[in-house]
């Protein structure tokens, strides 16, 4: 049985620490409480780098530029009713502070500390690929 393809976009915010943004999805959500990597689904006629910017503008209130995201690896997971497809992307630079506006908190955490955030199954390889990338 063929499942529908969700295409979606997350992003590595990266400090001058090398620690990584993360962001814990809010109540009311699926997989409530558990922790990910910021970015969002990718609307028609957008590229995946134009869904980042907005998503991330819309999530976070930071300004992005699609120059400053370098795409690292990608997670591909099936899901129930879905199968979720996800590029990351790398971004070191920015202005500004992130500020939650969907409700989420976030943390900034090194790569080694990624197991005391549970994270939805499909953030779990791009997880992994930071520790031994960074």
């Amino acid at each position: 049985m063929s499942l529908p393809l969700l295409f979606v976009t997350a992003i590595a915010l990266t400090d001058a620490q090398g620690r990584v943004l993360l962001a814990q999805r809010p109540e009311g959500k699926d997989m409530a409480g558990l922790w990910e990597f910021p970015g969002g689904k990718v609307e028609a006629g957008e590229t995946p780098e134009e869904a980042l910017v907005r998503e991330i503008k819309e999530e976070l209130a930071l300004p992005l530029r699609a120059e400053d995201l370098t795409p690292l690896t990608f997670a591909s997971h099936a899901y129930p009713r879905f199968h979720l497809f996800m590029p990351l992307y790398r971004c070191r630079r920015w202005q500004g502070d992130p500020k939650a506006q969907e409700g989420q908190k976030l943390v900034w955490a090194s790569p080694a500390s990624f197991a005391d955030y549970p994270m939805p199954p499909a953030d779990g390889p791009l997880a992994a690929f930071l520790q031994t990338y960074c």
